[in-house]
């Protein structure tokens, strides 16, 4: 099937380039001219979740092209360390903690002296979150999609956490290669069925590389190895009442992510800890899941674009 499906071609396509911060090249996706960002229509800099790259933001911003005002308003996208085309750290694990860290140096690169819009998805989205508790001054607005956070963990759980961290080091990591292309567009397809087989076959050759004659996943397997460090809710809860800008979370109608969790971490959960945040909205997508940007980019585009685009906004 995949072999004759023709992949999407975008309408707008992105400008590739490297940034050096903190140690490493970090690669940048970039539609128009950044010089034509003013503080009424600020860049826009968006950043994936686990497993993703910048390139798969490409249908939302074909879509949001199409929307009044943003012709030609400036956007980019990362990929965060260790996935895409960003180099990987000289390390065995990977700590949430650098993601802001990368943020911000590539903020100072990408936007100097500047506020930006930001945008996360996912994993992302936890990482914007948390920036604009140390970081609101830098954000005008901020958009989360789908980034729920994580169960609350208890002090107890602890040493079982570096216990599996400590074990999980010594044993080597990798990630699954394919055949062909297709192979992967498939594989993208059945972690999600609602993705179109040209939006999969095109973000294949992005999401993996040719190499060896088999395609070979564009991320470290480092990542597939735990965080010793807990999770904890208590500190979450006081960077999100920190955050001083508006903040508009879009979630997937159909998610499938409290499942994961068994019982733990509930989307009621999630609201409670929500309500710290002095300016948030929740918008909802129908006939999405998790990865909203891929299944509805058009009506995501116009959340995205009614948001940033509105003079004042209300609390909600």
């Amino acid at each position: 099937m995949f072999d004759s499906v023709q992949a999407y071609v975008p309408v707008h396509a992105a400008v590739s380039r490297f940034v050096h911060v903190r140690g490493l090249k970090h690669h940048v996706l970039g539609w128009g001219d950044p010089s034509r960002a003013t503080p009424e229509q600020p860049l826009l800099v968006m950043v994936h979740g686990w497993m993703d790259t910048a390139a798969s933001f490409q249908f939302m911003v074909d879509a949001l092209r199409q929307q009044p005002g943003w012709a030609e308003r400036p956007i980019v996208a990362i990929d965060w360390r260790g996935f895409g085309h960003t180099d990987s750290p000289q390390s065995d694990s990977y700590f949430f903690a650098d993601y802001l860290g990368d943020l911000d140096a590539l903020l100072d690169e990408l936007a100097p002296g500047q506020k930006i819009d930001l945008l996360g998805h996912s994993m992302g989205g936890n990482v914007v979150m948390l920036y604009a508790g140390v970081r609101s001054e830098r954000i005008h607005r901020l958009i989360n999609l789908e980034g729920f956070g994580m169960p609350a963990t208890a002090p107890e759980e602890a040493p079982s956490r570096y216990v599996k961290w400590l074990d999980e080091l010594k044993k080597p990591v990798q990630l699954k290669d394919y055949p062909t292309q297709a192979d992967v567009a498939k594989r993208l397809q059945a972690n999600n069925p609602r993705l179109r087989a040209s939006f999969a076959q095109w973000l294949a050759g992005h999401w993996a590389r040719e190499e060896g004659g088999r395609w070979v996943i564009n991320a470290d397997p480092g990542h597939k190895r735990s965080q010793p460090i807990l999770y904890r809710v208590e500190e979450v809860n006081a960077f999100m009442q920190r955050i001083q800008c508006p903040v508009l979370f879009v979630e997937g109608g159909e998610t499938l992510y409290f499942m994961l969790f068994n019982g733990r971490f509930t989307r009621e959960e999630f609201l409670e800890r929500v309500k710290r945040v002095p300016d948030f909205r929740l918008e909802r997508i129908e006939q999405a899941g998790h990865m909203l940007h891929h299944d509805q980019p058009e009506e995501l585009a116009a959340h995205i674009a009614n948001f940033l685009n509105a003079r004042n906004i209300p609390a909600a």
